[in-house]
């Protein structure tokens, strides 16, 4: 079989498409997806609930080893396919929660052995670009990624994904989960807030930090627990929330579009659910002649979909990893990752 991809950064035609089977493992989520470079086969995720407070790493990798059987037996079942019948084994080796990140690499690596098959190591953050591109059929899109661990504006330069933007204190994701917990609304917090903003009537001045490209968050956070406690309207403060949030971020990813002259914007990420902020960022693309879509909101948060699909195309590339060598990387950069699929 023949498939001929028109990816950005070159005509790639790929003599075969291989079935690989993914491994997502890097947070609350354990998941596992069966993909080629064409098509998802399937995805079966468990995610991990606290008690209280966030996540905690141990707690969350008891979770994952106690699914990871389950999960993957069904994600094979919903493909109708067999161990046999995949041809390699993809796992998100970074960035993460090590403890989590363990769990899945060691279930990679036992099955790399047993079976034979050939390891391919992906990255958690390219994994939600590409799935992002793969939904949204765009080619060559300036990526805006949040999510409760990431907040990063990129695109593709020169063989890797460079990163245009970032947070350099708490991601955007995990600023409103925490201040949804502090105020009892509970996790996942990003959706409470928002329910609760449209309820708002007040524009409450919180800070705005933006410095050149990058963001920060914590400031704002403090604020907004602030106002809370001093008897602001907690309608308003998380309205007030949101806007100076989303704003800040709408702000910096128009800088990097207008600097990139791209003409497709996608969001990806568990943030992509927002119907808020994609309104924003779809007025903004807009006005630059841009189109904007989000990632479809099965693969917006941490998904084995995403790994497996990313594995195809990094399989097909020629990208495998010894089982000495697949360490876990916790810390691992979007902008450290070659990407010769889209190389050309």
């Amino acid at each position: 079989m023949t498939l001929d991809l028109n990816l950005s950064g070159g005509e790639a035609t790929r003599p075969y498409d291989p079935v690989v089977l993914g491994i997502e493992s890097t947070a609350h989520t354990f998941g596992v997806g069966i993909a080629t470079t064409s098509q998802v086969l399937a995805c079966v995720d468990s995610t991990y609930q606290p008690k209280t407070g966030g996540i905690h790493p141990r707690e969350a990798a008891e979770h994952h080893s106690r699914v990871a059987g389950r999960v993957l037996t069904e994600a094979l079942e919903r493909a109708g396919l067999g161990l046999k019948d995949v041809e390699a084994i993809a796992v998100a080796l970074g960035p993460g929660m090590g403890p989590c990140l363990r769990v899945g690499a060691t279930l990679a690596r036992y099955l790399a052995v047993k079976y034979s098959k050939p390891l391919v190591p992906v990255n958690h953050a390219v994994a939600h670009v590409e799935i992002a591109r793969f939904s949204t059929g765009f080619k060559d899109p300036l990526v805006i990624y949040i999510a409760g661990g990431n907040t990063i504006i990129t695109t593709f330069v020169e063989g890797r994904y460079r990163i245009f933007g970032e947070t350099l204190d708490i991601p955007l994701g995990n600023c409103l989960d925490s201040f949804a917990r502090e105020v009892g609304l509970g996790f996942p917090g990003t959706p409470k807030v928002e329910e609760l903003a449209q309820r708002g009537e007040k524009l409450l001045e919180l800070p705005y930090v933006v410095k050149g490209q990058d963001l920060q968050f914590s400031g704002l956070l403090t604020k907004a627990l602030r106002l809370v406690k001093e008897g602001e309207r907690l309608e308003d403060v998380c309205y007030s929330l949101v806007e100076t949030a989303y704003s800040m971020l709408v702000e910096v990813a128009e800088r990097a579009l207008s600097l990139t002259g791209k003409r497709e914007v996608t969001l990806t990420g568990g943030v992509a659910r927002s119907r808020i902020l994609s309104e924003k960022l779809d007025k903004m693309a807009k006005l630059h002649s841009s189109v904007f879509k989000p990632v479809d909101p099965r693969y917006a948060g941490d998904n084995g979909a995403m790994i497996a699909y990313t594995g195809a195309l990094a399989y097909s590339s020629g990208v495998t990893l010894s089982v000495e060598e697949s360490r876990v990387k916790p810390l691992w950069r979007l902008d450290q990752v070659d990407v010769p699929w889209r190389s050309g």
